[in-house]
């Protein structure tokens, strides 16, 4: 089968025109299925109508942590394998969110649950680094949210994972509250501990009826309010059962305890499979622009655990009791954005020219090694990626995070004599699938192995395009630039590449490849919402 260029332009076309002549109208900034339009067509919160539609940030945006810094909101995640990594974003209103920066540019390993804070005008970011045989927490630090940021600096706390910060400021001590109910003391520079860990919570515990993964109290953020210390935490496991992740809260007058539970814990959690969202939790609460109180949290959307988990927005009202609950519901519906903040442009655009220097805001390798990113040159609107292993599982490739349910990618790629290259849905090294080709033949890619090579007619250049409509992956070539297209003999189904299969808490991102001898070239990255 072949697309004339033509008819594509046609419908580009078409597509362009109703946007154009609704302009003005609310309408003109929302997709079909009600989310908002964003660059390329991807799904945004905000419907252009005073009112957003979850997810705050779509694709893989697990563990927020949320600062308040003035007028300015800052958040950043769980990047775990990708490096550069613990991209930071910036808000004005909660909703509407752009990448400011990666953080994490030394591979320390897979990196879990960020708390960011600010302390003495200094900003800090503290996080879990598992690598094999090896589970620290870390601290980075610097005095600008836009870096740069220092070196990561080893804490130890080998048995933990997600370190919460808090500081009192009746004594001046610093407090990192970690999983399982324990806190640990740490300098006041917040770079060394200053104590051993000392358990100071049971968590509430759900019935034992409930369909949970595990009990596993993790993400243990800490917010004080009215003269009360405030303690919310995930129990139930962050995956597994759609039921099981959610959110509970604690009180203490004192940071030592003891903690009170929540008279109506849980607070959040998803009730049933035919909800919109699965496996909703680690939570964390922050004041909105007009004094008002919200939840940032992550889940699972229905169906699509291959995105990953997608960040989540919920306003929160505090009771006369002087407890809190989290409202939204299921999250299923549009909810009034919060009032009195300034909306920035949202996202980013993902089609890439390759005239600058996207590594870290947009491209990332997989668990590169020290050297990973001197594999990569630009000139003249040409990325040059060294070739790297013998396949994706070897090469440590280039990926992006997208958070749409279907979308296409393409690009233009040129090899060297030895090199193979192409296009891919990237999970781990053991799961992805894919194109590429040498200059005799194609290779695909699937199941995280390497099987059919049929003959390329294309030598060493041509056009890839990789659509994922809904977990049915489908690829084309050209050999002309694009102008005509000849579909792949060989389609897949992908909605098993995730978590509940292969475990990593990872994501399905599409992206680049280069191995073999020699270099690829790629121009003209192209991503397309459908």
């Amino acid at each position: 089968m072949r697309i004339h260029r033509r008819d594509a332009l046609t419908l580009a076309l078409a597509g362009a025109a109703a946007p154009a002549m609704a302009q003005g109208r609310p309408e003109a900034e929302r997709r079909a299925d009600g989310w908002g339009r964003g660059p390329e067509g991807q799904r945004k919160a905000d419907r252009g109508d005073g009112t957003f539609l979850n997810p705050i940030l779509a694709g893989d945006f697990p563990d927020p942590s949320i600062l308040r810094d003035g007028r300015d909101w800052y958040m950043t995640f769980s990047s775990f394998d990708a490096y550069p990594g613990l991209q930071v974003w910036r808000s004005r209103d909660l909703v509407n969110w752009r990448p400011l920066t990666a953080a994490l540019k030394h591979n320390v390993g897979s990196v879990w649950a960020p708390e960011l804070v600010k302390h003495d005008g200094r900003y800090f970011i503290y996080f879990a680094a598992k690598a094999p045989g090896r589970n620290r927490v870390w601290a980075i630090w610097a005095d600008r949210i836009a870096g740069p940021w220092s070196e990561p600096v080893e804490l130890g706390l080998e048995r933990y994972i997600d370190p919460g910060h808090a500081a009192d400021p009746a004594t001046g001590e610093r407090w990192l509250f970690l999983s399982g109910g324990d806190r640990v003391k740490i300098s006041a520079d917040g770079l060394s501990l200053a104590g051993a860990p000392e358990h100071v919570y049971d968590p509430w515990r759900y019935p034992d009826d409930w369909d949970v993964e595990s009990f596993s109290p993790e993400g243990p953020k800490v917010t004080r309010r009215g003269g009360w210390w405030y303690l919310i935490t995930a129990v139930g496991g962050t995956a597994g059962p759609p039921t099981g992740h959610m959110v509970i809260a604690a009180r203490s007058r004192s940071l030592a305890g003891p903690w009170e539970n929540h008279p109506r814990n849980p607070l959040v959690r998803t009730k049933d499979v035919s909800e919109r969202w699965w496996s909703r939790g680690h939570a964390t609460l922050v004041e909105g622009p007009a004094g008002d109180w919200w939840a940032v949290y992550h889940g699972y959307e229905n169906g699509f655990w291959t995105l990953g988990r997608q960040t989540l927005l919920a306003p929160v009202t505090w009771t006369a009791d002087g407890w809190f609950d989290i409202g939204g519901g299921d999250l299923s519906k549009p909810l009034a954005k919060p009032s009195g903040g300034e909306a920035l442009p949202h996202g980013r655009a993902l089609s890439d020219d390759f005239r600058e220097d996207r590594l870290g805001l947009q491209w990332s390798f997989f668990d590169p090694a020290p050297d990973e990113a001197a594999r990569i040159a630009r000139r003249d609107g040409v990325l040059t990626l060294a070739g790297r292993g013998v396949a994706p599982s070897t090469s440590s490739p280039l990926l992006t995070v997208v958070g749409d349910q279907a979308y296409e990618v393409e690009c233009d790629i040129e090899i060297d004599p030895g090199a193979t290259a192409g296009l891919i849905l990237f999970y781990d090294r053991q799961l992805y699938c894919g194109l590429g080709f040498d200059a005799e033949r194609f290779v695909t890619h699937q199941y995280g192995i390497e099987r059919g090579r049929p003959a390329n007619p294309h030598g060493r250049r041509m056009r890839l395009r990789l659509r994922n409509d809904r977990h049915i992956v489908s690829f084309h070539t050209s050999g002309d630039g694009g102008r005509t297209w000849s579909r792949f003999d060989r389609g897949m189904e992908v909605s098993g590449y995730h978590h509940n299969v292969r475990g990593g808490f990872l994501m399905l991102k599409p992206g680049f490849y280069a191995a073999g001898q020699g270099d690829a070239r790629f121009r003209d990255f192209r991503y397309r919402a459908l």
